[in-house]
């Protein structure tokens, strides 16, 4: 970041002194990515971490994550046992590479807002039924499906001024069996596709698709699917949605999210490990 454009940096202890938005603002939170390179357009920041969130919570709804919690916190959660997907998060958790200081300073609330196809913890809330919790800078509050707040390449529906104060996962995606799968073009390279599957107590099975598309993509049945059944289900995705960069081309994408589908419907279908 060009430290010669920032004239203030704010932070605020509670709602009400949050100031009003104008143009070349930015919430910081960890600013892993912020400061990672320049930000001519920016003039303030306002700092998020002095209005004090408790970085999660357990209930028996389900678990809440403030926005300000670090990928370290979330990592190191003790969930209850009775929630089968409780892998995912550190899963999810790993799929971020990076040194112990920047999981000790990204926030999960970070890597959303971001909204980069690799997010990890867009492929983690879309896969859980997340919702973000949102404040409006008229003080009210709405809520969103992570599915639908993130809509391509650093791009979201929050509007301006608008703050991510948190993420709720419910506790009944929780229960659910999951399985993850990864790839990337090198071992420690930036995911080229991120795949969750999840299948309830009834047997409804949901992939959830990220990395390898501009923005999560998300496919249900009623039960596990008989294997043409999915390819048709992926073979709908358009062209333009297959993300194109250096970390994969659409073509390589689309391929390997078919095999990472194929192996997901096994697992979950108790046919493979």
């Amino acid at each position: 970041m060009d430290l010669n454009t920032i004239e203030s940096v704010l932070a605020p202890r509670g709602r009400e002194a949050l100031p009003p938005w104008r143009p070349g603002d930015a919430w910081l939170a960890g600013g892993t990515w912020l400061f990672s390179e320049p930000q001519p357009q920016l003039a303030r920041l306002v700092d998020l971490a002095g209005l004090g969130w408790a970085p999660h919570a357990i209930s028996a709804a389900g678990l809440e994550l403030a926005a300000t919690c670090t990928i370290a916190a979330l990592e190191r959660l003790d969930l209850p046992a009775d929630w089968a997907a409780r892998p995912l998060v550190g899963q999810c958790c790993r799929a971020l590479l990076g040194s112990f200081k920047v999981w000790n300073a990204a926030t999960v609330g970070g890597n959303l807002c971001l909204a980069l196809p690799a997010g990890p913890m867009i492929a983690l809330a879309c896969a859980l039924d997340g919702t973000g919790l949102i404040w409006t800078p008229e003080g009210a509050e709405r809520r969103l499906p992570v599915l639908d707040l993130v809509l391509g390449p650093r791009a979201t529906a929050l509007r301006p001024g608008e703050v991510l104060r948190r993420i709720d996962l419910p506790a009944e995606a929780l229960r659910r069996r999951s399985a993850f799968r990864r790839i990337s073009l090198s071992p420690n390279g930036r995911s080229g596709a991120l795949l969750i599957g999840t299948r309830d107590g009834a047997g409804a099975f949901a992939l959830t698709v990220t990395a390898a598309t501009r923005r999560p993509l998300q496919v249900r049945f009623a039960a596990v699917p008989e294997a043409p059944a999915l390819e048709d289900a992926l073979a709908a995705i358009p062209e333009d949605i297959w993300h194109d960069d250096v970390h994969g081309a659409p073509d390589w994408r689309r391929h390997v999210t078919g095999l990472l589908a194929a192996e997901i419907r096994d697992e979950l279908a108790g046919e493979g490990a």
